[in-house]
């Protein structure tokens, strides 16, 4: 039989039921007893049945699915977010479709506006930047919006952060600490709030001391090519004119940053340390272990689809903030 062609009643035949068990088993198989869903789950297979989302959606108000807007999956912490959050969703029988920005307010704009068209029950965001009033709107036409790795200063949306400001000056105080006085900020592009509010704590960590002087220098990007790209500029410069430490707007930027300094015959950490920010599983098997500011990549996901969960369940519920606080994971790239 064609795909295509199949039906619930065809379903419902083959299975030996009424079209109305077939129905339940797709929408509220909690009324079925475990024999009967098996008689089902072996006729739809046989069939090859397809259910019609638009239908499905008809009959229970819901979609099943939830949206994951992020700055760029290929970035493993990113990847980390997304696996948590789907992890959340399939516990509670969601699905999650998920997008990337690539730090595009306009694609990030796109991906949203098709999952409200298709009437997903919710969506957690990694905003591309901080125009949140579009988010704001969509939360006020009733689709729940939960933020992550962002906070909303309205404290309108539910939001899932770390403490970008203090991660910023326990990294540059660590730093410091360690004797290092040339620190160099390799912050990326401009508008990057995360990393604007690094800098904030890194400057606040060395605002006390005379004989420490904090450079930024601003790239392309923060992943590890940029890095890369960054590492060869610092090897280029003359020896008096190097940090003597850099503090990277990410792992990807780190990495990169360092294996170029490698390359060039710098040692790290004895002519350079680096500090890196997030502690992405590859931080730890660099060839230079990184050290580096940690996110709970996995709890803030999980965090996130909790809260947007609650907000499917009780719509119109207050806002719920969570903050983590950032952890300094010394390795041998700074010790």
């Amino acid at each position: 039989m064609v795909e295509s062609t199949v039906t619930i009643h065809d379903v419902a035949r083959h299975a030996g039921v009424s079209a109305a068990t077939v129905s339940n088993y797709f929408n509220w198989p909690d009324k079925l007893s475990d024999r009967m869903k098996k008689r089902v789950a072996t006729a739809v297979t046989d069939l090859g049945f397809v259910p019609s989302m638009p239908a499905r959606q008809l009959r229970r108000q819901r979609s099943g699915i939830v949206g994951l807007s992020v700055v760029n999956a290929s970035n493993p912490f990113f990847g980390g977010i997304a696996t948590a959050v789907e992890q959340v969703a399939e516990d509670a029988g969601l699905s999650v479709v998920v997008g990337s920005s690539h730090e595009s307010p306009v694609q990030q704009e796109k991906f949203l506006t098709l999952f409200e068209q298709l009437r997903f029950d919710g969506v957690v965001v990694a905003p591309s930047d901080d125009q949140l009033e579009p988010l704001r709107k969509r939360h006020d036409r009733g689709t729940p919006v939960v933020l992550v790795d962002h906070e909303d200063p309205d404290g309108r949306l539910s939001s899932v952060s770390l403490d970008h400001r203090e991660g910023g000056r326990i990294a540059a105080g660590h730093l410091v600490d360690s004797g290092r006085r040339r620190l160099l900020f390799a912050a990326g592009p401009e508008g990057v709030r995360q990393v604007a509010r690094r800098l904030e704590g890194a400057r606040e960590a060395v605002a006390e001391r005379d004989d420490v002087r904090l450079d930024v220098v601003r790239s392309s990007d923060l992943d590890i090519t940029v890095g890369e790209e960054t590492g060869r500029w610092i090897a280029a410069l003359d020896p008096p004119e190097r940090p003597d430490a850099v503090f990277a707007g990410n792992d990807l930027h780190a990495i990169g940053l360092v294996d170029a300094l490698v390359k060039a015959g710098i040692r790290v950490p004895e002519d350079i340390a680096v500090v890196g920010y997030d502690d992405i599983p590859f931080a730890r098997r660099a060839a230079v272990p990184l050290t580096t500011v940690r996110q709970p990549i996995a709890e803030m996901g999980r965090a996130a689809a909790r809260l947007l969960l609650d907000e499917i369940a009780e719509p119109g519920r207050p806002p719920r903030d969570v903050v983590y606080p950032p952890e300094l994971v010394v390795r041998a790239s700074a010790p």
